[in-house]
């Protein structure tokens, strides 16, 4: 006797079904394809799709996955079922197609019926993985471009006017942050325009994507040109392309810069594509490369009140040999900590790496316009700064930084809203 209410029965008994089952997660999952038929063994199941694809999925797989009270939290979606206190692998007793498309499952020895989700199923079928990057993971939710400046170049750039009137969440808001955070995933960079320049209207915009990360600069800090300064940023000179905070075990993800005024000469910001100029070293200097990948190197930023080192390869890739970030900052490099027989190498690796970033087909180079907003991956581009003349005008600009966590969030939570505008529109049509 199945411990489920019967939902589906096998063939020769009566069927009777409720409607498609909740998935094991929020989020709404269109049927695109519908289940033709299904094939078991104890420990498999073979679903033949009605666009010809055909899934296989393990019999643990689908247990662990099934979206019932005894294997996850109704209130929370969190998983409740620990596999250890199963009394024997879960193994297919019987599966079939119920009335409303869905996979139904009797799971021995349990007896227990559990029912899938087409739409969760295909979206999740692991066994056609092509994508070498979601092999072991999710794929990119973005395709991941590099990309070079040069003269005429320019951020991806869009109007914002507007966007703090709209409500969270709403249509509005979505058709300006959708083509930001596809900008940010795919190519790490994004200028919005026409934003308000009232002090603090960045921690609002902000808070559209994610909640801010606190630093010891506060949670929003003011990039000008003051009086005993506790960093190069706060003052009028250049500053070489870098990231902020590579002093820190986990640097911050994303970066904003919101410009309030800039009425001062030069001051020009710069970007480049740290991937891209990563590549290029790569191909150009592979040794160099390597050892970048290899040597860990100080960072330091040692204030009158905070002492932050972290000691970290420039560029780091993960096992498949992808960049994952890089760490570059020569004003916050500390003395180099390495073997005797490392140090001549790290140094021709590091001067190999300086000459690229002086290359300008690697950087877009623009003047910040009061209302702008230009948010950065802040592990990936490096961004610079040519001196300005600090008794021409002002230049007043505030930061603030995110994680890259934030942006993938935000991102799923609107391709979660339009997948179920998308279910309700089908269901009134």
């Amino acid at each position: 006797m199945l411990a489920s209410p019967s939902t589906c029965q096998p063939p020769g008994g009566s069927m009777t079904t409720t409607a498609l089952p909740l998935t094991p997660d929020y989020d709404a999952w269109p049927v695109e394809s519908r289940i033709k038929h299904v094939e078991s063994t104890p420990r498999l199941v073979t679903v033949h799709w009605s666009d010809g694809v055909i899934s296989r999925y393990h019999s643990i797989w689908l247990r662990e996955n099934a979206a019932d009270d005894t294997t996850v939290n109704p209130a929370t979606r969190e998983r409740i079922l620990d596999l250890s206190t199963l009394p024997a692998w879960p193994e297919i007793a019987y599966a079939q197609i119920d009335t409303h498309g869905a996979l139904c499952i009797d799971f021995m020895p349990e007896e227990r019926r559990l029912r899938f989700h087409p739409g969760w199923l295909r979206a999740h079928d692991y066994d056609n993985v092509c994508d070498n990057n979601a092999a072991d993971g999710e794929a990119p939710l973005v395709p991941v471009t590099t990309w070079r400046g040069g003269p005429g170049s320019a951020p991806d750039t869009l109007d914002a006017s507007g966007l703090l009137d709209t409500s969270p969440g709403a249509e509005a808001e979505e058709a300006v942050l959708a083509p930001a955070l596809e900008s940010l995933l795919g190519k790490g960079l994004v200028r919005l325009r026409n934003l308000p320049t009232e002090p603090g209207s960045l921690q609002s915009i902000a808070n559209r994507i994610g909640p801010l990360r606190p630093t010891n600069f506060g949670e929003l800090f003011d990039v000008r040109a003051k009086p005993d300064p506790d960093s190069n940023a706060y003052t009028a000179i250049a500053l070489p392309p870098h990231v902020d905070l590579p002093t820190r075990e986990y640097q911050p993800g994303l970066q904003c810069l919101h410009c309030l005024e800039n009425s001062v000469a030069g001051g020009e910001a710069v970007m480049l594509d740290g991937f891209a100029v990563a590549e290029a070293l790569r191909q150009r200097h592979p040794e160099a490369y390597t050892t970048l990948t290899r040597v860990r190197w100080r960072f330091a930023n040692t204030s009158r009140s905070t002492d932050y080192v972290w000691h970290a390869p420039m560029i780091r890739q993960d096992a498949r040999g992808e960049l994952l970030e890089v760490r570059i900052a020569d004003f916050l490099r500390g003395p180099l900590q390495a073997t005797f027989e490392e140090v001549e190498p790290a140094y021709e690796a590091l001067m190999a790496l300086q000459h690229l970033l002086r290359e300008p087909g690697f950087a877009i180079r623009f003047s910040y316009q009061p209302g702008d907003l230009v948010i950065f991956d802040n592990r990936r581009l490096l961004h610079a700064r040519d001196a300005f003349e600090g008794d021409s005008g002002h230049r007043w600009l505030q930061g603030c930084y995110l994680e890259r966590d934030e942006v993938r969030s935000r991102y799923r939570m609107i391709l979660r809203a339009r997948r179920q505008r998308r279910l309700l529109d089908s269901a009134t049509s």
